[in-house]
């Protein structure tokens, strides 16, 4: 591993150019605003948080509904930055929660290249793999769009579960 002031001499070096503090600041801006539209949208079916950050690597916000949060689980929007993408996160509200469902999830469409579960997730969907942000409407709309799909995929599977359990 490299000395950590090396590390940090060309972190800052990079910072002081300036690209990096703007596009981050403009990622999250971007963020936050498709949570203002998704929260206008979505209300009626979802509740959503704040704006999480993470470390550089993650911006993300939850959301839940009822039914979710009575198998203590909820949704998270992802900014991916290390892969520049898009995603929807399925995620328990404990470890044994997420490994329960994890077990019962892990062969679903979203999980089949997965040998063991996410680090974080128990679910980690792909909803824009190459967003392209010089049209953040479209970009918007598609997230909402693609967004709504997942979940509701993801939901009507628990569903069918927590029927079968019945």
């Amino acid at each position: 591993m490299k000395n950590l002031n090396d590390i940090v001499t060309l972190y800052h070096k990079e910072l002081r150019k300036g690209d990096i503090l703007v596009a981050y600041n403009e990622l999250v801006k971007f963020v936050m605003n498709t949570r203002t539209e998704l929260v206008k949208d979505l209300e009626h079916q979802y509740s959503f948080t704040k704006i999480r950050h993470g470390y550089m690597d993650f911006t993300y916000f939850y959301y839940t509904n009822d039914f979710l949060k009575r198998k203590n689980l909820k949704f998270a929007l992802v900014l991916n930055h290390l892969e520049m993408r898009f995603e929807v996160w399925l995620l328990g509200n404990t470890i044994p929660v997420q490994k329960e469902y994890w077990n019962w999830l892990k062969s679903t469409k979203w999980n089949k290249k997965n040998s063991e579960m996410p680090q974080y997730s128990i679910i980690e969907a792909v909803i824009i793999n190459k967003p392209d942000f010089n049209n953040l409407k479209l970009l918007s709309e598609n997230i909402q769009k693609n967004m709504i799909q997942v979940t509701d995929e993801i939901i009507a599977l628990l569903q069918v579960q927590a029927s079968s359990k019945a």
